[in-house]
């Protein structure tokens, strides 16, 4: 099902990638995006390698499947932009985005966000239904499908919304300080337990010296 196109206007363009880092953690997305901060590990120079291997512009043929890299794409109506992969139109006129990831799946995943929106970007350009994407895994060597329905689509739109806001606002998210931060490249930077702390503090220090209106009447 091709989702309806709602024109609002000049929207500010909101980058492919970002719904990714969005979905997994909105200060990691506005230290990027706000702050053009970006910290690499061992887990984020894998990934840099692989697409570094899969972004070379180009197509290719192979029995009836031609192979587009490093797609540009966009939705005018909704302000998304960025680049596919790999896209893969078939000789039936499927048309399959591909996402490239370092690491291992999870269904429902960040990935499962980006790869949708790319999807529904090429809808749009190609005025055809994109029901399906996938995300090929380089940990485990596969491909897993990933059906592009409603569901996925409205988070799509929820995490563009929530990221549009954040450019429009320059409002940096607070950190969550929790399990994701063990795995995050930008956690240094990000200082979440000492920021997470100060809040802690700040709400102690609020509470002891809580002004009581009616002791002065």
């Amino acid at each position: 099902m091709t989702a309806a196109v709602r024109p609002e206007g000049d929207l500010v363009q909101v980058p492919l990638s970002a719904l990714e880092h969005h979905a997994y953690c909105p200060r990691q997305c506005g230290l990027i995006l706000l702050e053009d901060a970006f910290t690499d590990d061992a887990a984020t120079l894998r990934g840099t390698l692989l697409h570094q291997r899969v972004d070379t512009l180009g197509n290719r043929g192979r029995g009836t499947v031609r192979t587009l890299h490093a797609l540009p794409v966009w939705h005018d109506g909704y302000g998304l932009a960025g680049r596919c992969d790999t896209v893969e139109l078939h000789s039936d006129g499927t048309i399959l985005p591909v996402e490239h990831k370092s690491g291992r799946y999870r269904p429902g995943g960040p990935a499962d966000i980006q790869v949708a929106a790319q999807a529904m970007c090429l809808e749009s350009m190609f005025k055809r239904p994109v029901p399906r994407a996938a995300v090929y895994s380089a940990a485990d060597r596969r491909r897993h499908t990933v059906t592009v329905d409603d569901a996925l689509r409205a988070l799509v739109l929820e995490h563009t919304r929530a990221v549009r806001a954040m450019l429009t606002d320059s409002r940096l998210p607070p950190p969550p300080a929790d399990s994701r931060c063990r795995r995050c490249s930008m956690a240094t930077d990000c200082m979440p337990k000492v920021l997470a702390g100060a809040r802690r503090f700040r709400r102690a220090l609020d509470a002891l010296y809580v002004v009581d209106d009616q002791s002065h009447q």
